[in-house]
């Protein structure tokens, strides 16, 4: 039998320390928790099982399926224009999940944003051709992660 790193499986059919631990991790990120001690506590588990089960159970969220794209901009190097292109993004409704921007040469810099596009209420071609009217803003793309 082949060795599977990762399976995709129900919650239900797993033992309930799974779920619990999904829980303790979402309370520790929200700041209900101020530890991992007290996020095992409020989520009904010991310390050990949280520390077990950490770093190997993950609850499945749906990025992989066309939400998250990367978008790819050549932009001046001006006071304003990358808070400008965040500012765009956030108004239409896009999550912004990372960014990285290259120091300018040449009196431009590209960014790279990801960002989770499942609550925009625009198209994806939309949302290039607000982006290319931002004053500043040299060249735009877009690709799926």
């Amino acid at each position: 039998m082949e060795n599977y790193p990762f399976l995709l499986v129900n919650a239900s059919v797993l033992p309930p320390v799974f779920s619990s631990v999904i829980e303790a991790k979402a309370l520790l990120a929200s700041g209900r928790a101020k530890n991992a001690s007290e996020a095992a506590r409020l989520a009904g588990i010991s310390r050990s099982a949280f520390y077990k089960y950490a770093d190997k159970v993950f609850q499945y969220n749906g990025y992989n399926q066309g939400k998250t794209i990367t978008v790819s901009a050549l932009l001046s190097d001006r006071v304003g224009v990358l808070s400008a292109l965040v500012s765009e993004l956030s108004k239409i409704g896009a999550n912004i999940l990372t960014m990285n921007q290259d120091i300018p040469a040449d009196g431009s810099a590209t960014v790279s944003i990801s960002i989770r596009c499942d609550h925009m209420e625009i198209s994806l071609n939309e949302m290039l051709d607000q982006l290319k009217q931002i004053d500043g803003v040299l060249s735009v793309k877009y690709s799926t992660i």
